[in-house]
């Protein structure tokens, strides 16, 4: 099995500004998603850029180029700050108002976790890098690296290949949430996985 050299790297060890090519790979990871706000790639780049919080993101990389991205959040600090006035900027005013409608709940609300706790968010990839075990070592490298005592994450139940990672990684399941408009959405549950430093250790 071929093996990859993937450096992994806080955000803000890195000496230049890298908030577009860290936004470039969030949105080509939820392209499908963020087709509601526009096709283009550039503004949302440019859009995404200026809400990334670069302290709680780790940054992967493949031949010098930022090929992965994960943020371990926590509940002072999210992966992004969904500010209206961007959204609006950049999608006008009635798609940006329906924007932050939608969005600031997801990236907005405080976390109900304790200090001890690491919330795991924003995990994408470009998509060259697919299959390569991106993931996987930026993963490894936060539980680690991190102080977190318990590490949390969802993934929705479509998403079968992340939800066969994470619980490889050690992740186990503690609950299931029914999503409202799930058939406009594509899904139909969130489904919540923990996993602590003393389960990692066993792994």
């Amino acid at each position: 099995m071929q093996t990859y050299d993937i450096q992994v790297r806080p955000m803000g060890d890195f000496e230049s500004d890298i908030h577009r090519k860290a936004a470039a790979v969030f949105v080509d990871g939820y392209g499908k998603e963020l087709t509601f706000l526009s096709k283009d790639r550039e503004r949302l780049i440019d859009t995404f850029s200026q809400m990334i919080c670069p302290d709680v993101f780790y940054l992967a990389e493949l031949d010098h180029e930022i090929v992965g991205i994960l943020a371990c959040s926590n509940n002072h600090k999210r992966a992004l700050t969904i500010d209206q006035t961007i959204l609006r900027k950049s999608f006008g005013y009635v798609k940006g108002s329906l924007a932050y409608r939608f969005m600031k709940d997801e990236f907005n609300k405080k976390l109900p976790y304790q200090d001890d706790t690491g919330y795991i968010e924003s995990v994408a990839t470009t998509g060259k890098a697919r299959g390569k075990g991106v993931s996987t070592t930026l993963f490894r490298y936060v539980l680690e690296n991190a102080s977190y005592q318990r590490y949390v994450l969802e993934v929705v139940d479509t998403n079968e290949n992340a939800y066969r990672l994470y619980t490889k990684l050690g992740f186990s399941e503690i609950e299931r949430k029914k999503e409202s408009f799930s058939k406009l959405k594509g899904f139909k549950e969130r489904i919540y996985m923990e996993l602590s430093v003393g389960t990692l250790y066993r792994h």
